[in-house]
């Protein structure tokens, strides 16, 4: 079958990939002296190209494009062009012909033209795509590609691993990919040498290509230009400008002698591919693609002394290899590092790691860093080490031996944002974030600790130390035996060189093991998709978000705390005279003895420690209390309202005073991904998700989170989500007409149950309806709801029963979930997200408990992973917008935007937030999220 629909192309810009990788690579020579350094490159690149694992844009039909040489058609219409570049390297010349063969050797079409550029061939097969049919994706950073941009047509930007669609065209240009040509015609290019309109850049051109529709109007019309310098300019230059114009249009007419079919996908071919890469002595990656093949390794000798020998030459299970920390090798000079980035680049990965003051990252120092490529073969690359007394006053001294921060970071950049060497790391997203500060970009990644939680969230934790000793059975080096403890603690920076190798570099070998065992397994447990969609694009979207953090007022949350003293004091002289004796209410001891042994409330139950329990829980029944013990139920009820107070005041007003970075002015929270088995963010350091919300002095805390001058907040929420998923899961009809039809779902509820109109309904009915709506997600209780609606049980219970009456579907599917648990040990999202349920079969009273978060699970985390993949699509949708995503709270999305560009903010976010589950999955019930903005958060929500 031809070429046509449902089929896509991919098309590698190889011109540009072989300047990058000689680039990005140290000089490298094979045995015989001829320098391969760019074809190692290319290989490595073309090979994680091949490999890649895509969804919907997965390449049936793929092709690399080269240059034929520097001359080309355009010469002959301006003999100048591109005459400005410089002869390729004298060491680059050879290598041209062997990366053509090395794209032949991997099997895919190699294509030049002569006369025409690689550009131009691009264009021709990416309409002959479309024009089929079918779809087509360029591969390539060049910006005079974006004009080819159109429905059918995307450009993959590898350096950065990102989608260019028609609003990166529009940020980069100013316009949109029609337009393109008109404003490259105007601005000219020195780098190609096109002459351009003098004295007319970028950001000029597109607003005059946008004032007059398109660059022939413009000319036409040139006499019309109120600026001077701007209409001379046109009216001078005109034919020099429609010159340029056809040296910057590509011509999507270049003759071919290939077609579509010929592209096909098609596995190389082990004897013709191996053969290749043993010739060019490229041990790592011929031993990764036999793998994969599945042949045996080709011996390859060399006559020059190669990388250090590893123990990935000799392939051994990493459980099975020991922990040298003598082979650890600390790096003093450039020469040893460009060694290791050789052998980076060689692999194709490296784990990385780093070293730090802090654990804040938003103030953290680079102490050091670790890499390590294969396994037992690791090194620490110390940055910032110091020691004490080294001068008159005492202050730090660097340690000798190290190296300059500067110069390594010169030489990593490349390697940390090459798209063809992943990057491996245990909750890499802190390390993003501490290069981010260092204006390095890591991509692409992947994570131990998510590995590691796709698959086994619910049955142990995902740090490093734990997954050591469950996968590699090694214990690690403790941190408190280099750092120590409580005030005798010291930062790392501190820690003598020798204990610091030793520690920094098992992190990485401990990491790059826990990689080689953790990520087969992906497919075995038939969760790739989970990790590849919703686990690892997340990392460097959070990561931003956490960089860009909120603006808090301090004197806004100043005058709260002062408030709240005062409301604390009220409170106290309140709970005095209900109790009748002066007692703190802050010791649960004093309060256990004034209820129980004092007053007489029933029900006291002492613990371990001799004291009465005085939870929330315990004081939530004694509100129930109004009749049999008014004094006590007062009391409770009062002691409740004191310690929210309480909370409030210590939790926020005063506690996010201190969290306020000094730098930035703003909270940067930290969210933890793999932190609820749920799939849900918990956010941590500090955590702005318990912020209350129920009271009114909860949702004032959210007026001391604002927007600068000139910008506000702005909130999207997913209204009810989870009710809509569980009338999707449970396939409740009422529900789903009710959602359907915009019907208030509480009142509608209500009204099955209760049997009572929904005009004039009474507001107490309709948020006992609420409370039921909400608890049956979470496996409520009769007991449950009775303590959250201060009612009694049995009133309780029967509010219950009457639910499952009126939504049988509701049972059946609670029932089915549970048998499904208790079948697999495991439930599942509607994504695909296995959440694991070891305690589905116990006994005793953690069965019920087991059960409800079984209910619960799939709900909770469909809902989890309908926001996180918003949250990865956002930042594209709001990328040519004056905004940026700060906060996720649940089923909220809060975002910092230019006042003029909230309405186009709201639109692109909604849009993407209510689209967010599909194409994956298709529910019956629409997904609804409600917007507001203001200066502060509250106004916002």
């Amino acid at each position: 079958m031809g070429f046509g629909k449902g089929h896509h192309l991919h098309l590698i810009d190889g011109s540009a990939y072989i300047f990058r990788a000689y680039h990005a690579l140290p000089p490298l020579t094979r045995a015989d002296g001829t320098p391969v350094g760019a074809v190692s490159g290319f290989s490595n690149i073309l090979w994680t190209e091949l490999t890649r694992e895509r969804a919907s844009d997965a390449a049936t039909h793929i092709a690399v494009i080269f240059d034929y040489s520097s001359k080309t058609f355009r010469n002959q219409i301006y003999e100048a062009y591109k005459a400005n570049r410089p002869p390729p390297p004298e060491d680059l010349k050879p290598q041209f012909p062997l990366t053509r063969e090395a794209t032949r050797a991997f099997n895919v079409a190699c294509i030049e033209v002569e006369g025409y550029e690689a550009d131009d061939i691009i264009a021709t097969l990416a309409r002959q795509a479309v024009e089929a049919g079918g779809s087509a994706t360029i591969i390539s950073s060049d910006k005079d590609l974006m004009q080819l941009v159109r429905p059918g047509i995307d450009i993959l930007e590898p350096m950065k691993n990102r989608k260019i669609g028609p609003d990166e065209v529009f940020e980069k240009f100013g316009v949109g990919p029609e337009r393109v040509i008109d404003v490259q015609a105007l601005a000219g290019d020195s780098v190609d040498n096109v002459p351009g309109a003098p004295g007319i850049g970028l950001k000029t051109a597109a607003l005059l290509i946008n004032e007059y529709g398109d660059l022939d109007q413009l000319l036409e019309r040139a006499g019309e230009i109120k600026q001077p310098k701007r209409r001379q300019s046109l009216i001078d230059n005109r034919e020099q400008i429609l010159v340029s114009r056809q040296l910057v249009s590509l011509d999507d007419q270049t003759p071919l002698d290939i077609s579509l079919d010929d592209l096909e996908v098609k596995k190389p071919e082990p004897e013709a591919l191996l053969g290749f890469l043993t010739k060019m002595e490229f041990r790592g990656l011929a031993r990764r693609v036999a793998e994969r093949l599945k042949v045996d390794v080709p011996v390859i000798e060399a006559a020059k002394p190669a990388a250090p020998a590893s123990a990935a030459e000799t392939p051994a299970e990493p459980l099975r290899l020991g922990f040298d920390y003598d082979s650890y090798e600390a790096v003093h000079d450039l020469a040893a590092l460009d060694r290791w980035i050789a052998r980076i680049h060689e692999v194709g990965h490296v784990a990385f790691d780093t070293e730090t003051t802090s654990l804040d990252e938003m103030q953290a120092e680079l102490v050091g860093i670790s890499l390590a490529v294969d396994p037992g073969k690791a090194c620490y690359i110390p940055l910032g080490h110091s020691e004490g007394g080294g001068d008159l006053f005492g202050a730090a001294r660097k340690v000798e031996g190290q190296l300059p921060l500067e110069a390594v970071l010169a030489r990593l950049k490349p390697v940390l944002e090459d798209p063809a060497v992943l990057k491996i790391g245990q909750n890499i997203k802190y390390d993003l974030k501490i290069m981010a500060r260092l204006g390095i970009r890591i991509a692409p990644l992947d994570d131990t600790m998510l590995l590691s939680y796709a698959q086994n969230a619910g049955r142990h934790n995902h740090g490093m130390d734990e997954l050591s000793e469950l996968y590699l059975g090694h214990k690690p080096l403790p941190i408190k035996e280099l750092i120590g403890a409580g005030k005798s603690q010291i930062t790392f920076d501190q820690v003598k060189l020798e204990d610091a190798v030793k520690y920094a570099a098992e992190d990485a070998d401990i990491t790059l093991r826990l990689w080689q065992v953790l990520k087969p397994k992906l497919h075995l447990n038939r969760v790739t998709t989970v990790y590849e969609t919703l686990e690892r694009p997340l990392v460097p979207v959070l990561a931003d978000m956490e960089m860009a953090g909120i603006r808090v007022d301090r004197d806004t949350l100043s005058r709260m705390s002062n408030a709240f003293a005062q409301k604390l004091a009220q409170y106290e002289d309140e709970i005095l005279e209900i109790a009748g004796e002066k007692f703190n209410p802050g010791s649960p001891k004093q309060l256990g003895e004034v209820l129980f042994d004092r007053l007489g409330v029933p029900g006291g139950e002492k613990g371990k420690t001799g004291a009465y329990g005085t939870g929330a829980d315990v004081l939530e029944d004694i509100t129930t209390l109004k009749d049999a013990h008014p004094q006590g139920a007062a009391l409770a009820a009062k002691i409740l309202d004191w310690r929210q107070i309480s909370k409030l005041k210590s939790t926020y007003t005063d506690a996010l005073q201190q969290a306020i970075n000094p730098e930035t002015g703003r909270v940067h929270t930290s969210y933890s991904i793999a932190g609820a088995t749920t799939g849900r963010l918990a956010s941590t350091d500090p955590n702005l998700q318990n912020i209350p919300v129920r009271t009114e002095e909860g949702r004032r805390i959210r007026e001391a989170f604002v927007a600068p001058e000139g910008k506000v907040l702005v909130s999207l929420d997913y209204s009810q989500i989870e009710l809509r998923i569980l009338a999707h899961m449970a396939n409740i009809p009422a529900l789903k007409q009710a959602f359907h039809d915009g019907h208030d779902i509480h009142a509608m509820t209500a009204s099955e149950m209760f049997g009572v109109p929904l005009e004039g309904m009474d507001p107490m009915i309709r948020r006992q309806a609420k409370a039921i709506n909400f608890g049956v997600i979470y496996g409520i209780s009769g007991f449950g709801l009775a303590r959250n609606l201060r009612i009694p049980r049995a009133e309780a219970q029967g509010f219950i029963d009457r639910y499952f009456e009126r939504f049988p579907g509701i049972r059946s599917y609670m029932d089915d979930t549970v048998a499904f648990a208790k079948a697999n040990g495991f439930v599942k999202t509607l994504f695909g997200r296995r959440i694991n349920t070891p305690e589905i079969n116990a006994k005793g009273p953690g069965a019920g408990f087991a059960k409800r978060a079984a209910i619960n699970a799939p709900i909770q985390g469909t809902a989890a992973d309908v926001i996180r993949r918003a949250m990865i699509r956002m930042p594209a949708a709001i990328a040519g917008l004056e905004a940026r995503m700060l906060l996720q709270v649940h089923d909220e999305l809060l975002f910092e935007v230019r006042e003029a560009d909230a309405a186009r903010l709201i639109a692109s976010a909604r849009a993407v937030m209510e689209a967010a589950a599909e194409p994956a999955v298709k529910l019956d019930v629409k997904l609804v999220a409600e917007a507001g903005q203001g200066r502060n958060w509250a106004e916002a929500h």
